[in-house]
C-alpha cells in the first residue's frame, strides 16, 4: 500500500480538458504532494489504447478517460481490466443517467464541450468589443470590426451592437455629427462592412424629446429641435452616399428586425469574399 497518489493517463477523443479537470479536482482532496498527469488527446484507434494500457501497467498509473465512441471505451476497459490497471470513465455514468431520465440519445460527438466553450468566449469577446468601440470612442475599432454601424444619435446603434455581439459578431459604431468630420478609417473600410442607419425625422424628434424628459431637461433643447434633426439626417445621408454603404431605415423597427437585415448584408458580404 502506497501513501501517495498514482500517476494518471488522461485519455480522450477530444483534447482531454474535462477529464483532467475532474482528476485534479478529486486529487486536491488528498494531501499527497504532486501527481503526474499524462494527457493523450485525439484518440481514434485501438493501437494507441494498447500502448497506453501497457505504459500504465508498467508505471503503476491509473487511466481516466472521456471517449464518447462506445467501441473505444469498451475496448479500453477490457484491456485495462486484463492488465490490472484501474480505469475510470469520467463522463459515461452521468451520460447514462441523463439518457435514462430524458430518453434522449447522446450525440456521441467528440469535442462538443470545447465547441460550446469557444462559442461562449467568442460571445464575451464580441460584447467587450462592442463596449470598447461604442459611439466612436476609438476609430481603430473600424478596422478590427466585422460590422461598423453609422448614423445620427438615437438610431439604435448601441442596442444593435450589443444584440449582434451576442451572436458573436464584433460591431463598432460611429455617430455622425455635422460638426465632426467622420474618421478617415470609415472611407478605407472594406466595402460592405459599413452599414448606415437612418430614421424618419418625426420619430427621431419624438424619441429625442422623450429622452430629454427622462434626463429632466426641456424638450426645446437643440438635441430635439426639428430643424437640427433635419440637418443631422441630411449630413448623415451625404456621408453614407460618399461611403457607398448599405442603408437601413430603422423607423418603427424593433432591434431584432433591424439586426436581421444587418445579418443578411453581413453574410452576403462573407459569401462574396
Amino acid at each position: 500500500m502506497t501513501n501517495h497518489l498514482p500517476g494518471v493517463y488522461i485519455v480522450s477523443d477530444s483534447i482531454g480538458e474535462t477529464a483532467e479537470m475532474v482528476v485534479r479536482a478529486a486529487a486536491s482532496q488528498f494531501n499527497s504532494g504532486t501527481m503526474e498527469i499524462r494527457r493523450v488527446p485525439n484518440i481514434s484507434d485501438t493501437d494507441t489504447l494498447d500502448e497506453i494500457v501497457q505504459q500504465a501497467a508498467a508505471h503503476g498509473f491509473m487511466i481516466a478517460y472521456t471517449l464518447v465512441v462506445d467501441e473505444l471505451g469498451f475496448y479500453l476497459r477490457e484491456k485495462a481490466h486484463d492488465a490490472n490497471v484501474v480505469c475510470i470513465d469520467v463522463l459515461g455514468p452521468l451520460m447514462q443517467a441523463f439518457k435514462s431520465v430524458s430518453n434522449i440519445e447522446p450525440k456521441k460527438e467528440a469535442g462538443l464541450l470545447r465547441k460550446v466553450d469557444e462559442m461562449y468566449y467568442r460571445r464575451v469577446e464580441a460584447v467587450e468589443f462592442a463596449v470598447r468601440y461604442d459611439d466612436g470612442k476609438d476609430p481603430r475599432g473600424i478596422n478590427l470590426a466585422d460590422i461598423v454601424l453609422v448614423g445620427v444619435s438615437r438610431t439604435s446603434k448601441t442596442p444593435l451592437s450589443m444584440y449582434l455581439a451576442h451572436k458573436r459578431i464584433k460591431v463598432a459604431n460611429v455617430p455622425l455629427v455635422p460638426e465632426v468630420a467622420p474618421p478617415e478609417e470609415l472611407f478605407k473600410a472594406e466595402r460592405g462592412k459599413v452599414i448606415g442607419l437612418v430614421i424618419q425625422p418625426e420619430q427621431l424628434n419624438h424619441i429625442r424629446a422623450e429622452r430629454l424628459k427622462t434626463l429632466g431637461l426641456k424638450g426645446q433643447a437643440s438635441y430635439a429641435n426639428y430643424e437640427r434633426i433635419l440637418e443631422e439626417l441630411e449630413f448623415a445621408r451625404d456621408v453614407m452616399k460618399r461611403l457607398g454603404c448599405p442603408v437601413i431605415d430603422v423607423t418603427n423597427k424593433a432591434v431584432e428586425e433591424t439586426a436581421s437585415k444587418i445579418l443578411e448584408i453581413y453574410y452576403r458580404r462573407l459569401s462574396n469574399v
